[in-house]
C-alpha cells in the first residue's frame, strides 16, 4: 500500500491539475502514441509558443482533477497514452497547432476537450481549429465594409455627374 506521504503527493498533484483546469480557456486531451522525440519536441515549441502548458499526466490524476473541476464527459477518453494542453490565453491558436500537428502525424489523435468550460468533442474541436483566426475575420470583415462603401462613394458621383449633366 501506497505511504501517506506518497498519497498526499498525489493530492496536491490533483488538486494543482484541478485548480489549472478551472482557469484554463482550453484543456485538449490527445493521444500521443507514434510520434518521436523530435515531433514531440517540435510540438512542445508550437505549443509553447502560443502560451500553452504540453504535460502527460497520469489517466488516473487527470481523471480526478477533472471530477474535481466539476467537468464530466471526458472519463471515457482517458484510456492509454493521454498528454493533457492548457491555456488561459486564446483557445483558437492552440487548437490550430494541435491540429496541424494532428494532421502531420496519422497516430496523434485529438480525443476531445474542454473549451471555455464546455466539453466537446474531438470532431468539434478539430471543426473550432479549422475556423479563421481573429484577425482574419476582422481583415474580411473590414475588407467586405470597405468594398461597399467605395461602391456607395461611385454610386454617388455618378448620380452627381448625372445631376451636373442636365
Amino acid at each position: 500500500m501506497a505511504s501517506e506521504k506518497i498519497l498526499n503527493q498525489k493530492k496536491e498533484e490533483v488538486t494543482v491539475l484541478a485548480n489549472k483546469i478551472k482557469e484554463a480557456n482550453l484543456v485538449l486531451l490527445v493521444d500521443y502514441r507514434g510520434i518521436n522525440v523530435e515531433d514531440v519536441t517540435n510540438l512542445r515549441t508550437s505549443v509553447r509558443n502560443t502560451n500553452a502548458e504540453y504535460k502527460v499526466i497520469k489517466n488516473n490524476i487527470t481523471r480526478r482533477a477533472l471530477a474535481e473541476a466539476g467537468i464530466e464527459g471526458l472519463e471515457d477518453k482517458l484510456v492509454g497514452p493521454t498528454a493533457v494542453i492548457m491555456t488561459n490565453e486564446d483557445y483558437l491558436e492552440t487548437t490550430k497547432a494541435i491540429y496541424n500537428f494532428s494532421k502531420d502525424n496519422d497516430y496523434y489523435k485529438i480525443k476531445g476537450g474542454v473549451v471555455e468550460g464546455k466539453v466537446m468533442t474531438a470532431e468539434e474541436i478539430i471543426t473550432i481549429a479549422k475556423l479563421p483566426s481573429r484577425d482574419t475575420l476582422l481583415s474580411m470583415l473590414a475588407g467586405a465594409l470597405l468594398g461597399n462603401i467605395s461602391k456607395l462613394a461611385v454610386a454617388l458621383d455618378q448620380v452627381k455627374l448625372q445631376k451636373e449633366n442636365a
